[in-house]
């Protein structure tokens, strides 16, 4: 996400930091490029128009202009305008009603609401420890209510049964009935949605929401319709009154325009954003994470949260334990790999990095992407578990053979194996340096000529 604005707004601050002083000019045109960039990834108008005017306003101010550092203090301005514009702080849901408190899920037909539906209840099943019930008031799209019983059996969330011939008040109402019952946190209702905007549409979500006093009303918005997705909240805003939004298909849409243009067009903040079609794939929104990353500042904060949430602690205290032993083998790379692709894959990962966007040509042109992990897993699965102890002994017939499990070259064995051999003379280096060698000398102990 964000990438093409990323770049834009990089070349431009590039330019300012070269420059060193800066005049009122060098400013105007720096932004400029960005009212160009935040076009381009199709932001709305009137929202570029009030942000170039609030930076502008505070960069050409006599203590930016006459600073040591005036180009990072027009950066910070940036960054500041753009966490107001994305809401200031991450906006939790509110569950603070008396149980079974209902959360309402509308949007349009296409948006992703059912798989959504889900992955909300996933979250607050493990994140809040909540007791979650989901119904399907969708009668309208073939076999959306078998959807998400589907989707409730696969992450182990009941769903409320299925009764032929029922309006989606009258599913509403028996679901609340459920709910208080059988004793439950959170009741989520996946409402049905349609191509566009009609007045059937609002007369249905207003009608559920009459009945069930939803605590919660989330948009669910595809950040791939752009513009679309923003105009979309502004209308079920004014018809239906939304708490909050839930951007989609965020991981597709490298512009980023929704995102930009949510918050100030429909005035309801985005609660959490969708990254992929896997059930776990939805985070919290954090406005100044999501600038930062904008900015090619990166997001350390939210990558150690993913790896906190996604590594087997036990596993990599093993895993620890044996490099400081020099026991590390190619059995226990593999396990590194497969915790690369629990986490999203190399190119999730790289998106978290500090100034990754401006090596990604040359880190494309190496063929550095997710298809080369799956392949050096596959490489050192083809192994026997002797070759994965002892790699010294593939000679070239058990090279051959691998290749042929792997479905792979020798030249990509041969790439993973001197790979290996890197990693491994890194670790003895670190272990001959110990604790105080590293930090007295840093990584400059790790390299070559410090042998």
């Amino acid at each position: 996400m964000f990438e093409s604005l990323s770049k834009r707004l990089g070349d431009a601050f590039d330019k300012m930091r070269r420059r060193g002083a800066l005049s009122e000019a060098d400013v105007d045109a720096a932004l400029r490029e960005v009212r160009v960039a935040f076009l381009e990834a199709d932001v709305a108008l009137p929202v570029v128009k009030d942000f170039i005017a609030q930076v502008k306003e505070k960069a050409v101010g006599e203590d930016v202009l006459k600073s040591v550092t005036p180009a990072q203090m027009v950066i910070k301005i940036v960054n500041d305008h753009l966490i107001e514009m994305l809401g200031k702080e991450p906006e939790a849901l509110n569950l603070s009603g008396v149980p079974p408190v209902v959360v309402l899920m509308a949007g349009l037909q296409g948006s992703g609401k059912t798989t959504t539906t889900a992955k909300l209840a996933k979250f607050l099943t493990e994140k809040s420890r909540k007791k979650v019930l989901m119904a399907s008031l969708d009668v309208y799209r073939p076999a959306a209510q078998e959807q998400l019983a589907i989707l409730g059996r696969q992450i182990d969330v009941e769903t409320v049964p299925i009764v032929e011939g029922e309006d989606p008040v009258t599913i509403t109402k028996r679901a609340q009935k459920i709910a208080r019952q059988e004793g439950y946190d959170v009741l989520l209702l996946d409402t049905a949605g349609r191509l566009h905007i009609d007045d059937k549409l609002m007369d249905e979500v207003k009608a559920v929401k009459d009945q069930s006093q939803a605590l919660e009303t989330l948009l669910v918005a595809d950040a791939m319709t752009g513009q679309d997705a923003a105009n979309v909240a502004k209308v079920f805003n004014e018809r239906v009154g939304v708490t909050g939004i839930i951007l989609t298909r965020v991981d597709g849409d490298a512009r980023g325009g929704a995102a930009l243009s949510m918050r100030s067009v429909s005035g309801a903040p985005i609660k959490f954003m969708g990254l992929g079609e896997k059930i776990h794939q939805m985070e919290t929104f954090h406005p100044d994470r999501i600038a930062q990353r904008i900015l090619g500042m990166g997001d350390v904060v939210s990558l150690v949260e993913k790896a906190a949430e996604t590594i087997d602690q036990e596993e990599a205290d093993k895993l620890s334990a044996k490099m400081q032993k020099g026991q590390f083998d190619l059995g226990d790379m593999a396990t590194q790999l497969k915790q690369v692709s629990k986490m999203g894959g190399l190119s999730s990962l790289m998106g978290f990095l500090p100034g990754v966007d401006k090596f990604k040509d040359k880190i494309a042109k190496a063929g550095v992407d997710d298809s080369l992990v799956k392949r050096q897993i596959a490489i050192i699965q083809s192994m026997t578990r002797r070759e994965k102890k002892y790699p010294k002994i593939l000679n070239a017939s058990r090279k051959k053979r691998v290749a042929s499990g792997a479905g792979v070259t020798v030249q990509e064995i041969n790439k993973l194996l001197k790979q290996f051999k890197d990693m491994s003379m890194m670790m003895k280096k670190m272990n001959k340096l110990g604790k105080k060698g590293m930090l007295r000398q840093g990584l400059k102990g790790l390299m070559p000529n410090n042998v």
